[in-house]
């Protein structure tokens, strides 16, 4: 087994990978900036909340990506001033490229979670999307939350691994790898090709997820950061064990050579089983057996 690394090479290490990942982020994960991303973050922020959300002045995102939740909710009319964070200048340098496309207009700051550069109760809602198992020290980054949040602020994160739904996610992830041989004769499509640094790149990713959760040791650190109404909820099973099984196929082959029918079957059938989830599945199962967990809290005001 590899030694631990520290806090600051997980930084360095999130900084780097994400840096390389920028340019291709949006097409690997199918990000979406028409009306099929724009409803797909607004239910995400009403599930996350329990409620229809209201609309928020001041916005932070932490962790921001390519811009997938903060560009939507704008488009959606739910945030007024936005802010953008992420450790990767190349993550915001695509974030900025994804919001002049688009015509919206947007703040983007290079920021460790755990050191904000921004004052004291600046912004009505905090939140980030598949960000929080990067980040090394999380009382630290809970605490700044906090912090920047004016009181009676939102606190909201959505898609953070469970730790019981990602031991359920590595089935599928076996099962493809096992097929892939197969699957690719069955399509025609080659090897996926090594690119230089593509080794490199992978080892990574290996490493830049440093958590994942059980539903109570999130709520229990939103709370120990001094944040009240604490709700944790989850979302995708069905959903995430179709698509694990895909991607894994797919990154074992020549992305030239998949062809059209297979990407919209698997895009299709990603979607369908994501709406089964939420009708079905979400409000009846436990949130720690599915693959993300979404949390939401508010600072309390004073006297509160």
């Amino acid at each position: 087994m590899p030694p631990a690394l520290s806090a600051e090479e997980i930084r360095v290490a999130n900084t780097r990978y994400h840096d390389v990942a920028a340019e291709h982020y949006d097409s690997k994960w199918g990000i979406d900036f028409g009306e099929l991303g724009m409803s797909q973050v607004t239910a995400k922020l009403s599930k996350a909340l329990g409620r229809e959300p209201g609309h928020y002045a001041r916005s932070l995102e932490i962790g921001s990506g390519t811009g997938y939740f903060t560009l939507n909710l704008l488009r959606a009319g739910l945030i007024g001033e936005a802010t953008c964070s992420d450790i990767s200048a190349g993550m915001l340098e695509t974030l900025q490229s994804n919001a002049r496309r688009l015509g919206l207009g947007v703040r983007t700051e290079p920021a460790d979670a755990e050191r904000l550069p921004f004052a004291d109760a600046s912004f009505d809602l905090v939140l980030g999307h598949a960000v929080l198992h990067h980040i090394p020290d999380l009382p630290r980054a809970f605490a700044e939350f906090r912090r920047v949040l004016a009181p009676g602020g939102t606190l909201v994160f959505a898609g953070e691994p469970s730790r019981y739904g990602d031991r359920l996610a590595s089935v599928p992830k076996r099962f493809a790898t096992t097929i892939a041989p197969l699957w690719r004769r069955a399509l025609g499509a080659g090897r996926a090709p090594t690119a230089d640094g593509e080794e490199s790149d992978a080892a990574l990713e290996r490493v830049v997820d440093v958590h994942a959760f059980a539903p109570g040791e999130l709520a229990r650190i939103a709370r120990g950061a001094g944040f009240q109404d604490v709700r944790v909820s989850g979302e995708e099973l069905l959903a995430n064990w179709f698509g694990w099984t895909n991607r894994t196929l797919e990154a074992t082959a020549d992305p030239e050579e998949v062809p059209w029918a297979w990407r919209l079957y698997a895009y299709r059938g990603y979607l369908m089983l994501q709406e089964l989830d939420r009708r079905l599945l979400e409000s009846r199962l436990p949130a720690a057996i599915f693959y993300n967990l979404l949390l939401a809290a508010h600072k309390p005001r004073a006297g509160e």
